[in-house]
């Protein structure tokens, strides 16, 4: 049989605000409520399907602030302070403001065009907003309390609407939520939060599901160890003016070394394998991730093309280079596979698309029975585009794989070992991600590469104070966690003109709020030019979250189908 080993990669950037602690975006909230609780649940009713699950640590932790905020009731995130506020007190100006500004937020076509209130909410905001914008003053706040509830409603799972209870009961409703109702949403958000981790500790204990992590605060890895291995994949990249980050190869190992602890106390056990954020690799980054003791990491077709030619194949597992420490497996991602259930089938009826996708798992099998399949892509992103959250493609994807006599589906552990005596030798390790195989996305423009130089100022002042010794051990230590903040990856991938103007602002200014925060943890001044923005974007609001890895070749959907 060949073995498909599927990876879902679960990642938000830290969306608080690094001294208020405030959720200046609620994405965590969304995500957890319509895909992590999803995506378990397509795994609960369907126990023959193996996969490996990854986690970003700091998403785990937001998932566990949230929890904290829903027990306390002390909010830090707006969409649940607005949602609790008893139906007597009239909403701030902010308050509405920042609803109309992010509560339709959302693929419309499957999330609020189906909707017959929540569309009439857009419907009436944009009338308004036609007329007169001062027009809007005269929303009652009952028609925003009905837009707070609708805005987690749409964001909810299909599971959760077909579990019966209060969110079915209140799309049933539609309209004119009182306190009461309110309340019911905010005690199932309750259970539907603290139940979430301890799921995925219970699918993976039962042998299930295998859980990978990634360093920390999802920093691109290979770029703060060396600037100059953008070139090996472009070699007319662009770089910043900084020769380097300061420290680098310091910082990747707390990074790592926070991402191991982090999931030892979360689930019980070390991990086996690290998904590198992006998928990014060089060869220094793969010696760290080998010394830091990980059997198993994995990348994109892309890389393994730039490694090893356009000839090498992604159906077997590949052994590092020579000279690299310890024994580590690396996996390449199938990018036309993966990237078929990440672009392309959410146009496709779920059962063709399933039906599809198992057409060319088993040419893979018939070409070689012991092909290794390996299909890695985002675990939350895609499904909003799928008519319901993609509830009939993973139902009939993942029946037909417990039905299957030709494809068995297996962690990326299971892999490790079931293909190790079918591993090729990787002639060299060229740097690259799984978008384009190249590291393009987080360098090379002037807005990336003047972020890039924001941040080495900022460390090398870190470094000068934090070796001054002048700093108590806790100040230290938030120093520390401010700057692997900062050391996200998330920040470069926003900046540019590819991307909305919108999400370029939100994100750009968080960046630049997290470096202020630095410097006021150091008791430095903040330097003038982080008040001025480091991009503008201008692509539409879709643009963003996922990224092709290559350019599609997908035959249209199939007309017909349930």
């Amino acid at each position: 049989m060949a073995d498909l080993a599927l990876l879902w990669h679960m990642h938000q950037p830290d969306y608080r605000h690094p001294e208020t602690g405030q959720f200046v975006l609620p994405w965590v909230l969304l995500h957890a409520l319509k895909d992590y609780t999803d995506m378990a649940g397509h795994l609960e009713r369907h126990p023959g399907v193996h996969c490996t699950v990854n986690f970003v640590p700091v998403l785990l932790e937001q998932i566990e602030d949230y929890c904290a905020q829903l027990h306390n009731r002390q909010w830090r995130d707006t969409l649940l302070r607005i949602l609790d506020a008893p139906s007597s007190q009239a909403l701030s100006e902010a308050d509405r403001a920042w609803l109309l500004d992010n509560a339709f937020h959302c693929n419309a076509p499957t999330m609020l065009e189906p909707f017959a209130p929540y569309r009439r909410l857009r419907d009436l905001a944009n009338l308004l907003r036609e007329q007169d914008g001062d027009a809007l003053h005269y929303l009652a706040d009952h028609y925003f309390t009905d837009l707070a509830t609708w805005y987690l409603l749409a964001w909810s799972g299909e599971t959760l609407r077909r579990a019966g209870g209060v969110i079915p009961e209140l799309m049933a409703k539609g309209s004119e939520f009182d306190q009461q109702d309110r309340q019911a949403l905010l005690g199932e958000v309750t259970r539907i939060l603290g139940d979430l981790i301890p799921r995925y500790r219970a699918l993976a204990e039962s042998g299930q599901i295998e859980l990978s992590c990634t360093p920390s605060h999802h920093p691109l890895a290979p770029l703060l160890l060396d600037f100059h291995v953008a070139r090996e994949a472009m070699p007319e990249c662009s770089l910043p003016s900084s020769p380097d980050y300061p420290g680098g190869r310091s910082r990747v190992a707390a990074q790592l070394d926070a991402g191991r602890s982090s999931h030892q106390r979360r689930f019980g056990k070390p991990p086996s394998g690290l998904w590198p954020a992006e998928g990014a690799l060089s060869t220094a980054f793969l010696k760290q991730i080998a010394e830091a003791g990980f059997v198993w990491t994995a990348s994109g077709q892309g890389v393994l093309r730039h490694s090893a030619g356009d000839a090498a194949d992604v159906g077997v597992p590949w052994q590092a280079p020579e000279g690299t420490p310890a024994d580590i497996t690396l996996f390449f991602r199938n990018e036309s596979l993966s990237d078929q259930i990440g672009f392309e089938y959410a146009k496709w009826h779920g059962r063709d698309a399933a039906e599809h996708f198992m057409h060319e798992a088993n040419a893979l099998h018939e070409q070689d029975p012991r092909n290794l399949i390996p299909v890695f892509l985002d675990g939350e992103n895609a499904w909003e585009y799928y008519p319901y959250n993609g509830w009939y493609f993973f139902s009939n994807l993942y029946t037909a794989l417990e039905q299957s006599d030709t494809i068995r589906t297996v962690t990326l552990s299971q892999a490790a070992a079931a293909h190790r005596d079918r591993r090729v030798r990787l002639p060299r390790l060229t740097a690259g991600s799984w978008v384009f195989g190249t590291l393009s996305t987080w360098i090379g423009s002037p807005d990336k590469n003047r972020a890039w130089e924001l941040l080495c100022t900022a460390k090398q002042c870190t470094d000068r104070v934090l070796d001054s010794g002048r700093l108590s051990a806790e100040r230290r230590a938030q120093v520390l966690q401010c700057l692997s903040g900062c050391e996200s990856s998330d920040w470069f991938w926003w900046l540019g003109d590819y991307n909305s103007p919108h999400s370029v602002a939100s994100f750009d200014l968080l960046f630049r709020d997290n470096l202020k925060a630095l410097y006021r943890l150091l008791e430095l001044p903040v330097p003038a030019s982080l008040e001025h923005p480091i991009s503008h974007g201008g692509a539409s609001d879709s643009a963003g979250t996922m990224r092709r890895a290559v350019a599609p070749e997908i035959p249209e959907a199939p007309e017909g189908g349930p």
